[in-house]
This record gives C-alpha cells, structure tokens and sequence, in this order.
C-alpha cells in the first residue's frame, strides 16, 4: 500500500517539498529504529488522546525516545480523565487507521476538531520524519515545509516546551 493519493494531491498543491521513504509496516518504536534508523531527521512519536469529560481529542507530536507521562498530561489540561482515542476517532476525525498516527492526519480534520502538541524539540529540527498516514513509509520533510503544513491545516496547535516525560 502507498502514500494516499489525496494526500500526495494536497502535498503537490501545495508545494510541500518531502523525501519518500518506503518500508516494512512499523506499529512500534522498536520496529521503527530497525526499519527507519537510517532515515536522517527528527523522527516522531504521535499520540491520539482524547478527554473523557469534554471529548476533546489532541494529537501530541514528540520525539520517538521519550515517554508522555499520561498522568501529568491530564494535569497539565486539567482532565479528570484521558485516554487514547478509539478506532472510531481515529478514522472518524482523522481518516486513519491504528499504526499510523502522524501530524499529517490532520489535513483530514476539516471541521478541526483535534488540538495539535507538538514538543518543541520536533518543531525546531531541520528535517521531521513522520508516516505520511500510512505505517509502510516515511517522509523527511524541511521544517519549513512542515510548518508550512501545520498552519495550513487550520487546526488549533501549540509547541510545547514543558510536556511532561516518564
């Protein structure tokens, strides 16, 4: 399976410039460090959540060796409650399947719907890695392509500096 065509579609419309990368599917780190370790650039760990008592979703972006610490999060956003989102969510927000959460998801929100966090770490590198929704490859794009990309989602976001780690 291939990069989706509505999304090559919107990457060329909107002269996104990326390297593309194809691989094995990776559902974990692990698998991520033996199949795109070689890949130069920051590559991402994306995390869907969603807030038991409002329903508001968030897509945290951080750096593929760290760990959110889910507790402190929900405190950071004042939830009584979080938990990764669903099947449901997940295709039904962001057009995706499980395995293959990444920033570019979010060209699929229209009505958006996902607040986007993003650890500044990623934000700042030279070149961000991330699945072009699809878990078989990988895309090295210049930051400022993908801060190009971010802005033109129309999504809410914040580059963070202070997320809490394990």
């Amino acid at each position: 399976m291939n990069m989706d065509k509505q999304l090559s579609t919107w990457l060329s419309k909107n002269y996104i410039h990326y390297t593309l990368h194809t691989h094995p599917a990776v559902f974990t780190v692990p698998e991520a460090k033996i199949h795109c370790g070689h890949i130069s650039g920051a590559h991402c760990k994306n995390l869907l959540l969603k807030n038991k008592k409002t329903e508001q979703i968030y897509l945290i972006t951080i750096p593929y060796n760290k760990r959110l610490n889910l507790k402190e999060f929900r405190k950071m956003i004042s939830a009584p409650k979080v938990r990764f989102a669903d099947e449901e969510d997940l295709s039904g927000v962001l057009g995706l399947e499980p395995g293959s959460v990444s920033p570019l998801g979010l060209i699929n929100d229209h009505k958006n719907l996902v607040i986007f966090w993003i650890d500044e770490e990623i934000w700042n590198s030279e070149i961000i890695c991330c699945h072009p929704n699809i878990n078989t490859e990988t895309l090295q794009i210049p930051k400022e392509d993908f801060h190009k990309i971010i802005n033109l989602t129309g999504n809410n976001f914040a580059i963070k500096n202070d997320l809490p780690y394990i």
